[in-house]
C-alpha cells in the first residue's frame, strides 16, 4: 500500500517505508513487547463462558421482559400527556407571543373537535349553565378572530411572495432574451467587418441611431450583501427591455438608475 501510494509521485522513486525516519519515530511510541506469540495460546475457557453468558442477549431481554410488563403505544403517549400536563411550565409568566397563543387555541380546537364526537361531551355541555356558556362562547369567538387575522396577514404575505417571485422570473426572462439578442449582434458584426474588409466602402457613415447601438449597454451594479430588492429588480428588467428593444430609451432610464 505504501508503495502503491507514494508511486503517484511522478519520476520520484518511491519512499522506501522500513528505512525511513518516520518509521523510526513510529516503532518506539507502538511499545512493542518481545514476548513470544506462544504465550497467548493457553486460553482461560471459564472466562469464555462467563462472558458468553454476560453477552447472551436474548436472557436478558427475557428477563427484562419477566419483570416490567409491557406497554402499548396508546398507554406510553397517555402517560407522556399527564407528566406534560404535571410539569409546571416555566415559561408561565413571561408574556406568550403571538404563535404560541396561536398554538395554544389549535391544540384547544382539536380538543374541542375530539371530544365533540363522544355523547359524553353533548351531555357535558347540557349541564353548563347559561355563564359557562357564555364563557366558552367568547373563548370560541376570540380564537375565531385571532385566526382570522392570522389568515389575513398569511395571504397578504402570499401575495408579496407571488409577486416577487413573478418579478424575479420576468427579470431571468428578459435578461437571457437580451443575453440571446447580444450573442446574435456579435455574430453580425464579425459577418458585415469581413464583408467589409472584402469590399472596402468609401462612402461616409450615417449619423444616427445604428442597430444594436443600445443592446450592448453595461448597467453598473453595486455588490450588496443579499439579493438586490424587488424595486432594483423592477427597474433593471424596464432598462432590460429597453436594451432588447434598442430602444432611445435606454441613456434615460439608465440615468434616473445610476441617480437613484
Amino acid at each position: 500500500i505504501w508503495n502503491a501510494l507514494t508511486d503517484n509521485y511522478g519520476n520520484v522513486m518511491p519512499v522506501d517505508w522500513k528505512s525511513s525516519h518516520t518509521r523510526a519515530l513510529h516503532l518506539p511510541t507502538l511499545n512493542l513487547s518481545e514476548k513470544g506469540v506462544n504465550d497467548n495460546l493457553n486460553l482461560d475457557l471459564s472466562d469464555d463462558e462467563e462472558l458468553r453468558e454476560q453477552l447472551d442477549m436474548h436472557s436478558i431481554i427475557v428477563s427484562c421482559i419477566n419483570d416490567e410488563p409491557l406497554f402499548t403505544a396508546e398507554q406510553v403517549i397517555e402517560e407522556i400527556e399527564e407528566m406534560m400536563q404535571e410539569s409546571p411550565d416555566p415559561e408561565d409568566d413571561e408574556t406568550p407571543t403571538q404563535s404560541d397563543r396561536l398554538s395554544i387555541l389549535s391544540q384547544e380546537i382539536q380538543t374541542l373537535k375530539r371530544s365533540s364526537t363522544n355523547n359524553s361531551y353533548e351531555e357535558r355541555v347540557k349541564r353548563l349553565s347559561v355563564a359557562e356558556l357564555n364563557e366558552l362562547l367568547e373563548e370560541i369567538e376570540t380564537a375565531i378572530k385571532d385566526y382570522s387575522e392570522e389568515l389575513v396577514q398569511q395571504l397578504a404575505l402570499r401575495d408579496e411572495l407571488e409577486f416577487e417571485k413573478e418579478v424575479k422570473n420576468s427579470f431571468i426572462s428578459v435578461l437571457i432574451e437580451v443575453q440571446n439578442k447580444q450573442r446574435e449582434h456579435k455574430e453580425t458584426a464579425k459577418k458585415k467587418k469581413k464583408q467589409k474588409n472584402g469590399s472596402p466602402q468609401n462612402g461616409k457613415q450615417e449619423r444616427g441611431h445604428m442597430p444594436g447601438t443600445y443592446l450592448t449597454t453595461v448597467i453598473p451594479y453595486e455588490k450588496k450583501n443579499g439579493p438586490p430588492s424587488v424595486e432594483d429588480l423592477q427597474t433593471l428588467t424596464k432598462i432590460l427591455h429597453a436594451m432588447k428593444e434598442d430602444s432611445e430609451k435606454v441613456p434615460s432610464l439608465l440615468t434616473d438608475y445610476i441617480l437613484k
